[in-house]
C-alpha cells in the first residue's frame, strides 16, 4: 500500500510566509527592545548631549513601533542573480550581501528580499525585511516582462486586519504564462480597498510612473500636474520619505516641510509619513508660514479685487521700493572723536558708500549693518595715514561710536515690516509714490484701507496682508532655507504666496503638486511655468499624471465633461479601475431634496468605508439639521472617521484633497453659484465630483450646469 502523503507547513507556501512574518515581527520587537535598553548615563558628556541623545532614542523607539494592522512587509522579490554590492549595501549594509547569496529559497539563486515599510534585521544583522526605499527594492515597482531587472518572481501579499491571508505571484521570466491571468488581483483589491480614517500610505501599490517621481534626485525641483485620483499627494509624501532615506544627514541639518492648503487637509494626511517611519517632517499651511514671521492677527478679509492685486507679483517691487524709501543721502560729514583726535569723513564719501550698498541689492538689514563698518573703515584709513596702527577692535569700537550710530540711524533707518505695510495700505500718497508705473490708480484704490487703523495691533489684517509682511521681512532679513519643501494643491496660490514658499527653499529643492483644473481662487495658476518662475524654480521638470487609480471610470468620465470649460489645455484623465463604480445622477423636487440627500447618505452608509456629503457652503447648515433630524451622526472635515462615525458633511470649499469611498453631492448648481465667477464655480464642482473612490450620487433640484450635459442614472 503506497505511503500517504502528509502536508506540512514546509510544503505550504502561505504558511511559510506567515512564519516569516511572525519571525520578522519578533525581530522588530527585539530591535526595539535593544534601543529601549540603551543606557546613556556614561556616554553623554553633559546634560545638553544627554537630552539630545534621549530625544534621538525616543524617536528611534517610536520609529520601530509594530503597528498591528499595518503589514510589516507587502511584497517579495526573487532575483535571478545576486544583486550588486551597491544594491545590497543599500538594502541592509553587509547583512543584505550575505542574504543575497545565502538564502535563495525555491528556484531563486539570486536571493529573496521581503519588501516592507522599514528595515528589519535578525540578531546577526541579516535582513528579514528590506526598506521599500532601498535600491534593491526598486524593481518591485519598476520591473516588467519587457524589463524584468533581473527579477525572476514578484510576489504580492494580501492582508485582512493585519493577518497575512493571500499571496499572488508574477513570473517576470515568462516561464509561467498562466501567471499573467492571475496577476493584478491583489494590487487592484488594495487600490480599491474601502478606507476609514485619515489618508494611508500607498507604499504597496506605487506604480512605475509614480515611482519615477518618488525616486527623482534631490538636486532638482519636480512639478507634478496630476488629475484627480492619480495619487499626486501620496507621491509627494512618499518622495519626502524617500529623500529622507537617501539623504538623511543632509536633510536632518536643513529640514523638510510639507505645505498644504488648509488644516483639514493636513490632518487628513498627517499619518502617512509616521506610518513610513518618518516622524520629523513639519507640516504647515501658507498662512502658518507667513504668520510665524508677520506676527499679526488675521481678522479681516479682502474683496476679490483687493486680494487679487495684493497677491500679484508686482507687489514685490512695490514693497522693495517701500523698504528702501527711507534711505537718504547724508548732508553732513561724520566726525568721530577718539581721545584728543577728531576724525572727519565727508558727506560725499559716505554717499558713495550708501549708493554702492544700494547698487549691490543686498538685504536691507545686512546693508544697514555694513554701513557703520564702512564708515569705521574710512576712519581707520585716516588713522593709518597719520601713523597710528589700529586693529579690528578699534574698527568695531568706531562702528559703535555715537556719531556713527546717529548717522546710520538718519541715513539708513530701521524698518519694521508690519509698520511698513501698514503705512503702505493706509497712506495714499506713500502708496502712489512706491507703486508708480506698477499699479494704476484704480488698483491702488482697491488695496487702500477705507479707514486706516491707528496701529499694527488694531489693524484688521487679511491673509494677503500677512503675505505682504512676510515679503517685506525677507527684504530686510533673509528667510532661512530648508532642504526640501513639498507644496500640495499649489494651483490655488497667488504669485506672492508662491514667493513666500519659494524663499523657504532657495538653497534646497521642492516637489510641487497640483491640478490646474482644480484652481478655485481668483488668482489660480494659469501655467506651471509661471508658478515655477514665482517660486524661483524656473528650471524644474514638469511631469503629468493622467492615470487615475482611485476615481471610478464613470465618475471621472462624467467630471471630465467640465474640462473644456475649466482647463482646455489639459488631457482628460483616465481610470485604470476595473470596476466602473456606483454612479447615479437624479433630479428631485426642491421640497424633497433634503429628504433625498438623507436617504442617499443612509444608502451609502450601508456600504463599507467612508461617506462624504459635499454641498455648497450655504447649504451646509440646512443639511446638518436634516441629518440631525434623521438621527445620522456626522463629522466635520478634518475630524477622523471611524467604524462608528463614517459620514462627513463637507462644505465644497474644503473638499479639495480629501476623498471618500462614497460621495453624495448636493445641488451642483448651488456649488457653482457659490463662487464669484462661473469658471471658478465649475472648477469647484469638478473638485466635488472627483472625491469619490467607489460611488457617487448626484442629487439636484435646479438644472445641472450646461457643461455637464444630460444627467445619467
Amino acid at each position: 500500500m503506497p505511503a500517504q502523503q502528509v502536508t506540512t507547513h514546509a510544503d505550504d507556501p502561505l504558511e511559510r510566509e506567515r512564519t516569516h512574518l511572525a519571525a520578522s515581527r519578533a525581530a522588530l520587537r527585539a530591535m526595539r527592545a535593544d534601543v529601549e535598553a540603551l543606557d546613556i548615563k556614561d556616554v553623554a558628556a553633559n546634560w545638553v548631549n544627554a537630552q539630545v541623545l534621549e530625544r534621538q532614542i525616543e524617536e528611534r523607539i517610536a520609529a520601530l513601533a509594530d503597528l498591528a494592522h499595518t503589514p510589516l512587509f507587502f511584497g517579495r522579490l526573487d532575483y535571478l542573480h545576486a544583486p550588486g554590492a551597491e544594491l545590497a549595501e543599500g538594502a541592509a549594509s553587509k547583512g543584505a550581501a550575505r542574504s543575497a547569496s545565502g538564502r535563495g529559497g525555491g528556484r531563486a539563486t539570486g536571493g529573496q528580499f521581503y519588501i516592507g515599510r522599514r528595515h528589519v534585521h535578525d540578531g546577526d544583522g541579516d535582513p528579514m525585511v528590506v526598506d521599500w526605499r532601498a535600491p534593491v527594492s526598486q524593481p518591485f515597482y519598476r520591473a516588467s516582462k519587457k524589463e524584468p531587472m533581473d527579477v525572476r518572481l514578484r510576489r504580492r501579499f494580501g492582508y485582512t486586519g493585519g493577518e497575512l491571508t493571500a499571496y499572488e505571484d508574477e513570473d517576470l521570466t515568462g516561464a509561467d504564462p498562466a501567471a499573467d491571468e492571475r496577476a493584478g488581483a491583489l494590487l487592484q483589491a488594495e487600490i480599491e480597498r474601502p478606507r476609514v480614517g485619515p489618508m494611508r500610505d500607498i507604499v504597496a501599490t506605487i506604480q512605475p510612473e509614480q515611482d519615477e517621481i518618488v525616486r527623482a534626485g534631490i538636486a532638482g525641483t519636480v512639478c507634478v500636474q496630476g488629475a484627480p485620483g492619480t495619487g499626486k499627494t501620496a507621491v509627494g509624501l512618499h518622495r519626502v520619505a524617500y529623500l529622507l532615506y537617501a539623504h538623511r544627514e543632509r536633510l536632518a541639518r536643513t529640514g523638510t516641510l510639507v505645505v498644504g492648503p488648509n488644516r483639514s487637509f493636513l490632518r487628513y494626511i498627517e499619518q502617512v509619513l509616521p506610518a513610513l517611519g518618518e516622524l520629523n517632517v513639519a507640516q504647515a499651511t501658507v498662512a502658518d508660514l507667513v504668520g510665524s514671521v508677520a506676527k499679526v492677527e488675521v481678522r479681516g478679509t479682502d474683496t476679490p479685487a483687493a486680494a487679487r492685486i495684493k497677491g500679484d507679483a508686482r507687489m514685490a517691487e512695490v514693497l522693495r521700493r517701500a523698504v528702501r524709501s527711507g534711505v537718504t543721502m547724508p548732508a553732513e560729514p561724520v566726525v568721530v572723536v577718539r581721545g584728543a583726535r577728531r576724525w572727519r569723513v565727508p558727506a560725499y564719501e559716505i554717499e558713495e558708500m550708501v549708493r554702492e550698498l544700494l547698487a549691490r541689492d543686498i538685504r536691507y538689514g545686512a546693508a544697514r549693518e555694513a554701513l557703520p563698518q564702512r564708515i569705521a573703515h574710512a576712519v581707520l584709513v585716516r588713522m593709518e595715514e597719520s601713523g597710528e596702527a589700529p586693529d579690528d577692535r578699534v574698527q568695531d569700537a568706531v562702528a559703535r561710536n555715537p556719531a556713527v550710530k546717529a548717522a546710520v540711524k538718519a541715513i539708513w533707518p530701521a524698518v519694521d515690516p508690519a509698520k511698513l505695510v501698514l503705512r503702505l495700505l493706509s497712506d495714499a500718497s506713500f502708496l502712489a509714490e512706491q507703486a508708480a508705473g506698477l499699479l494704476d490708480e484704480d488698483e491702488q484704490r482697491h488695496i487702500l484701507w477705507e479707514r486706516p487703523p491707528r496701529s499694527v495691533r488694531s489693524a484688521k489684517w487679511s491673509a494677503a496682508d500677512a503675505v505682504l509682511i512676510d515679503e517685506a521681512a525677507d527684504l530686510v532679513t533673509r528667510t532661512p532655507s530648508l532642504g526640501h519643501v513639498v507644496l500640495d494643491e499649489a494651483q490655488d496660490l497667488s504669485p506672492m504666496q508662491y514667493r513666500a514658499v519659494g524663499r523657504r527653499c532657495t538653497t534646497g529643492s521642492a516637489t510641487i503638486l497640483g491640478d490646474l483644473a482644480q484652481g478655485t481662487t481668483p488668482w489660480a495658476t494659469r501655467t506651471w511655468q509661471e508658478a515655477l518662475a514665482h517660486l524661483g524654480k524656473a528650471d524644474a521638470v514638469v511631469t503629468e499624471l493622467t492615470q487615475g487609480f482611485r476615481v471610478p471610470r464613470q465618475v471621472i468620465a462624467y467630471a471630465s465633461r467640465l474640462l473644456p470649460a475649466i482647463a482646455p489645455g489639459l488631457k482628460e484623465a483616465t481610470s485604470v479601475r476595473e470596476s466602473p463604480g456606483d454612479f447615479a445622477v437624479r433630479e428631485v423636487g426642491a421640497e424633497a431634496l433634503d429628504e433625498a440627500v438623507v436617504a442617499a447618505c443612509r444608502q451609502a452608509l450601508g456600504h463599507e468605508g467612508s461617506t462624504g456629503l459635499i454641498a455648497a457652503d450655504a447649504r451646509v447648515p440646512e443639511l446638518a439639521r436634516a441629518l440631525d433630524r434623521a438621527g445620522l451622526a456626522h463629522l466635520a472635515p478634518g475630524e477622523e472617521t471611524s467604524e462608528g462615525a463614517r459620514l462627513t458633511l463637507v462644505p465644497s470649499t474644503l473638499a479639495k484633497g480629501l476623498e471618500y469611498d462614497y460621495v453624495v453631492l448636493d445641488e451642483p448648481a448651488a456649488v457653482v453659484a457659490g463662487e464669484p465667477d462661473e469658471r471658478t464655480g465649475l472648477r469647484r464642482l469638478y473638485v466635488a465630483l472627483t472625491r469619490a473612490v467607489s460611488g457617487l450620487t448626484v442629487l439636484h433640484a435646479q438644472p445641472l450646469p450646461a457643461e455637464l450635459g444630460r444627467g445619467e442614472g
